[in-house]
């Protein structure tokens, strides 16, 4: 019996082996899958249980392969995801940049469009300041008929205190420049008549016309029309007398042909 007994322990030591053999086969497994390399205490381990355990070798095997195959495949994953991401940030980039251009292009047009319109207004203030300080002569296509200071009965002072250029009735007679009406109506002598004051402090002064369209206190420009031609006062026809004074009143006459040539218009 005691013989018996012996046997009994022996299994129990084999067993034991056994199972041993089979924890040390996993290890060997989990190393190689960590590690990619198989251990020397794994291969003893699956040659001893190679019959129950051809199995369990394969998939610890196919482990293996998914452990080595499986940083790769996180790379490339990883790199693809890395791809992505700069194609977006290059995207963006790209979209703000062009975002960035067409704002740049719109502030350089809207500069180059408001440089270009005060230019502009500049422009035209310099030219109506021009034609403000420009001058013409009364009548178009017109001609000096009696000169100034021409002598004779017609006239209370002795002699012409104007001008008087040829027109017949109904002729469009023009502000020789730019200025303030200060007289419009009935002048006695000079019949229907208006007085104009200039912004050099002189004045013109426009007689015996058969009617008027403007009216004291109104402003005028070069050219405009004042009124129309006639024969109106003291006058032996249709003509326009014209004068031009260094004041408002009577008697401060000056030459109106070199007033009008000191003004750049020709006769």
């Amino acid at each position: 019996m005691a013989f018996g007994s012996r046997p009994a322990g022996s299994g129990k030591h084999r067993g034991s082996s056994r199972l041993s053999r089979k924890t040390a086969g996993y290890a060997g497994i989990a190393a190689l899958a960590t590690t990619g390399v198989v251990g020397s205490l794994a291969a003893p381990a699956f040659a001893a249980d190679s019959g129950n355990n051809n199995h369990s070798q394969d998939n610890a095997l196919g482990a293996v392969v998914v452990a080595e195959e499986l940083p790769g495949d996180i790379a490339d994953q990883a790199e693809s995801q890395q791809r992505a991401a700069e194609h977006a940030a290059a995207k963006a980039q790209a979209e703000a940049d062009a975002k960035q251009r067409a704002a740049e292009a719109k502030r350089l047009a809207e500069a180059k469009a408001k440089a270009e319109r005060e230019a502009a207004e500049r422009a035209a203030r310099e030219e109506e300041r021009k034609r403000l300080n420009t001058f013409v002569a009364p009548l178009e296509d017109s001609y000096v008929s009696t000169q100034y200071h021409a002598g004779g009965g017609m006239w209370s002072s002795g002699s012409h205190t104007g001008i008087d250029f040829h027109a017949s009735s109904g002729t469009s007679v023009h502000a020789v420049g730019f200025g303030t009406v200060v007289e419009a109506g009935w002048g006695g002598a000079y019949g229907n008549n208006v007085v104009i004051k200039h912004n050099d402090g002189t004045y013109t002064q426009y007689g015996h016309m058969s009617s008027l369209s403007v009216s004291v206190g109104q402003q005028v420009t070069p050219g405009q029309q004042i009124g129309l031609s006639g024969s109106t006062g003291n006058s032996s026809g249709p003509h326009l007398h014209f004068e031009a004074r260094t004041g408002s009143q009577y008697g401060s006459d000056i030459d109106p042909v070199a007033y009008l040539r000191s003004h750049g218009v020709s006769l």
